[in-house]
């Protein structure tokens, strides 16, 4: 909470505690002596209110000691109580010339008792007031940290690109010129793109737009090492109005797509759908499946859990993701629907 905010809020409460005295003296000659005598109740209050805000909450409360801060606490209250009972009586006669009364035993520990009371609500209110700001303070120290935490995820993705990815796709273009110099110009366009993206495009949202000219960049470089018997689509319909996404999302899946979904010798296929409906964004990437053997380590396990991660921390409670293997084992499916 703001430093001045906090002042004004504390100066406010407390004038209005020690001008309270003010709205049950109307109408019985209300006096600077009588005011000042009925004062001693809030002035309890403030200092009971502070000894715990300032002293004993930070030092034994949120240090573990409870059992100090509660002896501490008690003998307080407990004293400033049986202060503020005899002070009335002692005040009255002082400064009123009020007699003292006799007071039955029961009608004495009753505002005895009440007095302990008020002061133990105070106690407490300042130790949960400590609490609820050192929780605030907390949390905004979490929310901060997950946010950087969240940035460089997203730089660490920016630079996660394979190096041999860029090495096999650079010596892809280099046989390119030599028997197709068309293809290999636009290989070289693609990687341009690709790479301006990675290198310029830092925002932590980005145009729809853009992240898909960014995967279909992605998905025709890695097209370069494939042989022509393998159907690789790519279709996007994009949105009427401009949407905005977390970057690189889904970059991690669509390489596992070509991890794992081709075979040297079987029919494969890789399919990436991107669309919207009813303010939904939809990447819907498909497979054929071909299971790696045990002596494969290069299982995309990690890719998954980082997906999960990152969807977790940008859409909480506003995204479906439905991902397996079909009931026949032969395709591997990864829907997302992102509600935006």
């Amino acid at each position: 909470m703001n430093k001045k905010l906090t002042v004004f809020l504390h100066v406010g409460f407390w004038a209005f505690m020690f001008l309270s005295p003010l709205t049950y003296m109307r109408g019985t000659g209300v006096t600077l002596e009588k005011y000042l005598m009925n004062c001693m109740s809030p002035l309890l209050m403030m200092l009971v209110f502070y000894a715990n805000y300032l002293w004993l909450t930070p030092k034994y409360f949120v240090a573990g000691k409870h059992r100090y801060y509660l002896l501490i606490n008690t003998v307080m209250v407990i004293c400033l109580g049986f202060f503020h009972h005899y002070w009335m009586s002692y005040a009255q006669g002082l400064l009123l010339d009020v007699p003292q009364r006799h007071i039955a035993m029961i009608d004495a520990m009753f505002f005895l008792l009440r007095d302990i009371i008020d002061l133990a609500i105070f106690a407490m209110m300042s130790t949960a007031l400590v609490l609820a700001f050192r929780w605030q303070r907390n949390e905004d120290a979490r929310l901060e940290a997950e946010a950087a935490r969240t940035k460089a995820e997203l730089k660490n993705l920016r630079y996660q690109i394979n190096p041999h990815f860029l090495l096999n796709t650079l010596n892809n273009i280099y046989a390119l010129t030599a028997i197709d110099q068309t293809r290999a110009q636009d290989a070289v366009q693609q990687l341009s793109k690709l790479l301006s993206h990675l290198l310029y495009d830092q925002e932590e949202i980005v145009n729809l737009d853009n992240e898909v000219r960014f995967l279909e960049s992605y998905t025709n470089l890695m097209r370069l090492r494939l042989p022509p018997s393998v159907e690789v689509t790519f279709t996007y319909e994009p949105p009427e109005q401009p949407i905005l996404v977390v970057p690189l999302l889904v970059v991690s899946l669509v390489e596992n797509a070509f991890k794992h979904g081709i075979s040297p010798t079987l029919p494969s296929f890789i399919r990436i759908h991107i669309f919207t409906i009813e303010k939904k964004v939809v990447y819907n990437i498909e497979n054929s499946n071909h299971p790696k053997t045990e002596k494969d380590h290069s299982g995309h396990g990690i890719g998954l859990q980082q997906v999960q991660h990152r969807l977790d921390l940008s859409y909480p409670d506003r995204y479906e993701w439905i991902h397996g293997v079909s009931d026949d084992g032969k395709v591997y499916k990864s829907t997302i629907k992102l509600d935006i």
